[in-house]
């Protein structure tokens, strides 16, 4: 008759833990069946004949960092062992993502999508090179984040005897489904032209929730014990089958989450959808999203591969996994804000864009639009990163006609403006030179915010009366 089993464990951390132990429990010949659990911390196994010896299970598992004791007192007695010297990789990892951050903003302050402009007549090549600038930008802090909150969990569905390029999968599949899906839905948008608008409502609120699922991976990967419970995983009668060399390991779901990201968008995205629209070709808005989607890659790629690299390497594991924690709690944070800020509620503005001024916009002796043929004038140039005039001070009650002319260099700032409290979004045009015209009459004083729909390009118009 079997029996069972209890052991404690340290190290176990996600769903994709439990699998990977329950699979390697299972290789071993008299053990039957295994029940991994990280709430509890505690494995409980099955088995016949002899009891499982600790000492051969901690061999075994000596590379994926975890640890089986008998009891919980010992368990305990080494958790705070450890925490004891948890300082040293905690504050390096702090360090690591803050210098990564910043340069990060440092790229996206300088307005890097200036460099190469797109636009309705753009070749491919352009749109590709586009992608690789969207890559250093907003799409890193999003999908980068996205990638790098899950690299863990995903190179827990493999054994340490495979190699890194085998650990490079998940992530080469993740980005063929965001290529391929790209392609598809860039093909759908041509196909319906300007009948089809992104809704910019729903794809706030998806930004704050993938926000918020980010900011629970980061606690979970700084190691915060009561986030584990709260964890982003499927039944784990799926995750196995998932995770089943047999069945591609890892690939499904990646290549899911791939594929979801168009619906994800960052302002060089939405860029590149708003031209897609202007195409009305199914061909050609095929390969412009598709040329973009496949210049995100490298940088994306290389963010799987440094992970996977890091995590290989068992001095490294701990102080990447604490890097990464950190810096995805900031992307996901920097992200939320923004897009909170899209609302009218953004908790800071030290992330915001409002590199933008007054000059050019011509005023009355009370600070007030000039009145031009009975209606209000409002005059704005739409660069990457700033608006050249980023506050507007109106009467209510007359009209406004409100002309945004684009610079041709897309970025956060162009693609899309969303006036809050005011009227929807309304969708620019992406050529040089070209003016957007936008009417319509405030009744209500107050000051209402516009932004990109990330919520890092920001202004105001103040409405009195």
């Amino acid at each position: 008759m079997n029996k069972e089993h209890t052991y404690y464990v340290k190290g176990m951390h996600c769903a994709s833990c439990e699998v990977l132990i329950e699979k390697k429990l299972l290789k071993i010949p008299n053990i039957k069946s295994v029940d991994a659990s990280t709430v509890n911390n505690q494995v409980t196994v099955e088995y016949e004949n002899e009891k499982p010896n600790i000492e051969h299970l901690n061999k075994v598992f000596k590379k994926d960092n975890y640890t089986f004791f008998e009891n919980e007192h010992k368990s305990k007695q080494e958790s705070q062992a450890q925490k004891n010297n948890i300082a040293n990789p905690t504050l390096f990892g702090f360090c690591i993502s803050v210098t990564i951050f910043a340069l990060f903003l440092l790229l996206d302050r300088m307005g890097i999508a200036s460099i190469l402009n797109v636009n309705s007549s753009s070749s491919i090549f352009a749109f590709f090179g586009f992608g690789l600038l969207a890559g250093l930008s907003s799409c890193a802090a999003l999908v980068g984040g996205i990638v790098l909150s899950m690299s863990k969990q995903w190179s827990r569905l493999y054994d340490d005897n495979q190699g890194n390029y085998k650990k490079l999968e998940p992530h080469v599949m993740f980005n063929v489904g965001r290529v391929l899906s790209y392609t598809l839905l860039g093909g759908v948008l041509g196909l319906l032209g300007s009948q089809l608008k992104i809704s910019i409502g729903f794809t706030s609120f998806l930004v704050i929730a993938v926000s918020l699922l980010m900011i629970g991976f980061g606690l979970q990967m700084l190691g915060i014990r009561s986030f584990r419970k709260f964890q982003f995983a499927l039944p784990k009668s799926i995750t196995r089958k998932i995770a089943d060399e047999n069945k591609f390991q890892g690939k499904y779901m990646p290549f899911v989450m791939g594929a979801l990201t168009f619906f994800l968008p960052c302002g060089f995205t939405l860029t590149a959808q708003g031209i897609a629209l202007l195409s009305s070709s199914p061909v050609q808005g095929a390969l412009i999203m598709g040329a973009f989607a496949l210049g995100t890659a490298p940088m994306l790629l290389f963010i799987g591969y440094s992970s996977v690299k890091s995590l290989s390497k068992q001095h490294l594991a701990e102080k990447f996994s604490k890097a990464a924690g950190f810096l995805v709690m900031f992307f996901a944070l920097f992200t939320l804000n923004n897009q909170m800020n899209v609302f009218g509620f953004g908790f800071s503005d030290v992330f915001t864009f409002n590199a933008g001024n007054e000059q050019g916009q011509n005023k009355d002796i009370n600070g007030l639009a000039p009145i031009v043929d009975g209606k209000q004038l409002l005059q704005m140039t739409v660069f990457a990163a700033s608006y050249s005039t980023n506050y507007f001070k109106v009467r209510a009650g007359v009209p406004v006609r409100w002309e945004m002319t684009s610079s041709g260099s897309p970025g956060c700032g162009s693609g899309v403006l969303v006036a809050n409290g005011l009227f929807g979004p309304v969708y620019l045009s992406p050529d040089k030179g070209a003016v957007t015209v936008k009417e319509f009459t405030p009744q209500n004083p107050g000051k209402y915010k516009f932004s990109c729909p990330m919520g890092m390009v920001r202004g105001s118009i103040e409405v009195v009366n």
